[in-house]
């Protein structure tokens, strides 16, 4: 009877756990957050940096790992005041990413650990009230290319937190999450 019992809990603790995975093919995700640090230039005071990005798990490369696509946008900005002079730099990152989920920790089934690829482009926006409007051109838009590491952690089916690190707007994001 005992063996019996505890064969039982075993397949049902399984079976919980393999439902319980956070990211599966056909899993969507939404990330919304704010950054710390960025590695765009600018001068002055920065305004807070927010993003936004999905994934959507589109492979399964067998064992625990699950390939999603997705996207990302992302804004900050710089003021620069000097007596009646004002500089203004607007940042708007927006992207393509693929990145792969380890699912293996099946002791933790509520984490989501993942990193990948974003192919970006750098919209930038400066203007000034004074008389360096060449300076505008060194200030150019542009194709990037970067990498990411991020986790999430799901407080319920549906919602959770997550902190990811690489380059967008902000080189350490950190927010909300949602999955549907």
């Amino acid at each position: 009877m005992m063996k019996k019992s505890i064969f039982i809990l075993l397949a049902i603790f399984t079976a919980a756990a393999a439902q319980a995975q956070p990211f599966q093919k056909g899993t969507t995700t939404a990330n919304v957050g704010v950054g710390l640090g960025t590695a765009l230039g600018g001068l002055g005071k920065a305004r807070p940096a927010i993003s936004a990005s999905i994934d959507h798990g589109v492979w399964d490369v067998g064992g625990p790992g699950i390939i999603s696509l997705g996207g990302y946008v992302g804004n900050t900005g710089y003021k620069y005041t000097s007596g009646s002079y004002t500089s203004k730099w607007n940042y708007i990152v927006v992207g393509a990413r693929g990145a792969y989920h380890y699912n293996g920790f099946t002791s933790v089934p509520k984490l989501d650990v993942y990193g990948g690829a974003m192919l970006g482009y750098n919209i930038v926006k400066y203007s000034s009230d004074g008389d360096d409007m060449n300076m505008a051109n060194s200030y150019g838009s542009g194709m990037g290319f970067s990498g990411f590491l991020g986790s999430r952690w799901f407080f319920s089916d549906s919602m959770g937190a997550y902190a990811e690190l690489g380059y967008g707007v902000s080189v350490l994001n950190a927010g909300l999450t949602f999955k549907f």
